[in-house]
């Protein structure tokens, strides 16, 4: 397997967390609430999944598990952030901390330990074909991921759910006149964006490098963060954002095996490179983030 046919047929695997991640914090974002514990809260999925995969329970349970601590670490988010209106940056930052630092205590017996992976699901006949075949052999969690991809893309576009989501994101208060929970449905968005970030890391530790170690989400939290950005708050672009950050992060392996005379810390950090010169070119285009920004991304509300 030469190094594109290697990129192609391990790409969507490596931007499912990412994807998975990205997709919960569109959620949360197009709310009008800013998350940034999306990293703490993937380790700590990450090592909840890991345990139970650990200890002899099946993914479909460690993946639930994952969704269900991602989404009690959101909660609290939610408490300190729309209950008491603080500082979502500050919190979200808090809640990061909290999710590295209980991901670190509770995986410490389980450090460099390893599970088994899930098995491959190919699609007969298309996995046959040249150089991309391989984009047609992956395991579930990928295929489902492309399935929440257009769900979440449907909600936005064909629904009244995600209408009233968007709504409540620019106006709040109008929002709130005409009669929607706008508190719950930021809640009901947090909660979302935290069992997703949950799954994301479920995913890393028990799927695409089954094993523990700390520090294993390696900042992919924060490169879904910066997906949402990177895809101006549309479904679309944040998928093939997750692609490209997908690819990237297999570029530097595929380099390393055709012995690029490249150093391979500078391979390591391609992703996290091509994170800073992209959130630079988007962020240098005001008007594409004024049509596509959320209005009150941020912003406290009070009733």
């Amino acid at each position: 397997m030469n190094g594109i046919e290697f990129i192609l047929a391990n790409m969507l695997a490596a931007a499912t967390p990412f994807l998975l991640a990205a997709l919960g914090e569109l959620v949360v974002e197009r709310s009008g609430v800013l998350n940034l514990g999306i990293e703490g809260i993937m380790a700590l999925g990450a090592v909840i999944a890991f345990i139970i995969v650990y200890h002899g329970g099946s993914h479909a349970v460690a993946f639930l598990g994952a969704g269900f601590a991602g989404a009690c670490l959101s909660l609290i988010f939610g408490v300190l952030a729309l209950g008491f209106r603080a500082n979502q940056v500050a919190v979200g930052l808090a809640i990061g901390i909290l999710g590295q630092g209980l991901s670190a205590l509770i995986g410490n017996s389980y450090e460099a330990l390893t599970v088994t992976g899930l098995s491959k699901i190919t699609l007969p006949g298309l996995s046959s074909i040249p150089v991309i075949g391989g984009l047609f052999t992956q395991d579930a969690i990928v295929w489902l991921s492309l399935v929440a991809t257009l769900a979440v893309w449907g909600m936005f576009r064909f629904t009244r759910l995600g209408l009233v989501i968007r709504a409540v994101g620019e106006n709040p208060k109008a929002a709130h006149a005409i009669g929607y929970p706008v508190i719950a449905l930021r809640y009901g968005a947090i909660l979302f964006g935290g069992a997703m970030a949950g799954l994301a890391g479920a995913y890393a530790a028990t799927v695409y490098t089954p094993l523990w170690a700390d520090g294993m989400i390696a900042g992919r939290g924060w490169i879904a963060l910066a997906l949402v950005v990177f895809g101006t708050w549309m479904t679309g672009r944040v998928f093939f954002g997750a692609l490209l950050f997908g690819a990237v992060s297999l570029g530097g392996l595929a380099a390393q095996a055709q012995a690029v005379p490249l150093n391979s810390q500078l391979l390591s950090s391609l992703p996290y490179i091509v994170t800073i010169v992209v959130l630079g070119i988007i962020s240098s285009n005001r008007r594409l983030l004024k049509i596509n920004g959320v209005a009150s991304l941020g912003e406290p509300y009070e009733r």
